[in-house]
Order: C-alpha cells, then sequence, then structure tokens
C-alpha cells in the first residue's frame, strides 16, 4: 500500500487532496494543528488513515510529530506540504506569523522529509507555493516573499538531490485564486478554481511526477507575464 502524509489535512487544498489520496488507496497520515477536524476529515475518507496533531510553527514538535506518525503508518512515500497562512493588509505580528508558518515551518517540515527519503534512497515531497512567489505583491508582501522563498527552497533540494544521487522527487505546486478561506477579503480575484479542482490537479501532477504545475494551467501564462512585465509596468498592474 503506498502510504502519504498531508500536512494541513484540516481545510482548504490539503483536505481535498486527502480524500483523493485516500480514494486512490493511499494510507493517508493527516496531520494539523486542528484535531477535531482532521477526526471529522477520517470519517469522510473511503480508506484507512491516521490522524496527527501537528502545529508548524513548533519546528521541534513538529519532527517528532512527523516522526511518530511515520512509525504508526509504517513508513511513508510521499509528503504534502499544505500549511500555510495568509493575511491581507497583515500587522506586525501577522507578518511574524507568516514567517514562522510560510518559512520556518515550512523549512523544518521539508528538511525533514528530504533528510529520511535520502536515507532510504527516494519518495516525493510536494510542496504548495503560488503564483505569488513570481513577485511582490502590496496587499500582503510577506506572503510573497514567503512563497518566493518556497519555491526557491524547494528547487535548491532538487539541486541537492541530484548532487546526493537520490531519487527525491520534489514537486513545486503554484496555485492562482483557489476558493479556500485565504481568497476572502482579496480583491479583484480572477480565474477562480474550486477548492476540489485543485486538489484534483495537484493529485494529477503527483502521479505524473512533476516537478513545477500551477493550478489552474492557465496561470503559467499570468506568471509568464509577471516576470517579462518592466517594474513600472508591473507596480502600476500590480496597484
Amino acid at each position: 500500500m503506498k502510504r502519504a502524509i498531508v500536512v494541513g489535512a484540516s481545510a482548504g487544498i490539503g483536505r481535498e487532496l486527502a480524500k483523493i489520496l485516500s480514494g486512490e488507496g493511499y494510507l493517508v497520515g493527516l496531520a494539523s494543528r486542528r484535531i477535531g477536524l482532521l477526526h471529522a476529515l477520517q470519517r469522510e475518507l473511503p480508506g484507512a488513515s491516521c490522524v496527527a496533531r501537528l502545529d508548524v510553527r513548533r519546528p521541534e514538535e513538529t519532527r517528532e510529530a512527523l516522526d511518530a506518525l511515520i512509525r504508526e503508518m509504517g513508513g511513508v512515500d510521499l509528503v504534502v506540504i499544505s500549511a500555510g497562512v495568509l493575511f491581507q493588509d497583515p500587522s506586525p505580528e501577522q507578518e511574524a506569523e507568516t514567517i514562522a508558518v510560510n518559512i520556518a515551518g515550512f523549512t523544518a517540515l521539508f528538511r525533514h522529509a528530504y533528510d529520511l527519503f535520502r536515507a532510504r534512497g527516494g519518495g516525493q515531497i510536494v510542496g504548495i507555493s503560488s503564483v505569488a512567489a513570481i513577485r511582490g505583491g502590496h496587499g500582503s508582501p510577506v506572503y510573497n516573499a514567503s512563497k518566493a522563498f518556497v519555491s526557491s527552497l524547494m528547487h535548491g533540494y532538487r539541486i541537492r538531490a541530484r548532487r546526493d544521487g537520490v531519487r527525491v522527487l520534489i514537486t513545486d505546486i503554484r496555485p492562482g485564486h483557489v476558493s479556500t478561506g485565504m481568497l476572502e477579503g482579496q480583491r479583484g480575484a480572477f480565474w477562480v478554481v474550486s477548492v476540489d479542482a485543485a486538489a484534483r490537479r495537484i493529485a494529477a501532477a503527483i502521479r505524473k511526477g512533476r516537478r513545477h504545475a500551477y493550478v489552474s494551467p492557465r496561470w503559467r501564462l499570468v506568471a509568464w507575464a509577471m516576470r517579462l512585465l518592466p517594474d513600472r509596468l508591473y507596480c502600476r498592474f500590480e496597484s
């Protein structure tokens, strides 16, 4: 049986992806700090699952919780890191939480998963980044910066895996606008996809062993335009 852990499975993309993976025959490990929501999700899954409380803001506890979950599952083949926060016009405290979750927490989880897979000779890690990783944004500059960090980190570890000579597949998922709680309060959202459709596209990218995937694919065009626009024009568009 294939085994997958979804961090951030209590809501949004992580929740829907856990359902899909369970339907595809995975033993699914559900991880989040909101344990009650995980138990509710567990009752909806068609296949076997395990649950663990995991708060990515506490890196040392996160690593211990991940190890305990892997032992309970008898191993793991796929780790999905879907935990993240977004605040519009964030306060300094909210910016600090964004850094703690999206950067420090993601790094601790990713490094630990990579080390585990390097030791066993292979595995797959999926990180949920964002089209926002491409350039800065005025609504939440720290969020865009955190997603740029996430994508750059995964790129670096992809290079490291090649250097280490191990088959650790790293998949960078870059959603555009998805109808999750994160979209609330955002003005001018376009090309919004349902969370179910987003999860199905991510599951397809996992099956195909993709290194990068945009959700939906048309956002690849947006990313291309964002990279090419002169800063003066980009700033006018962004503001």
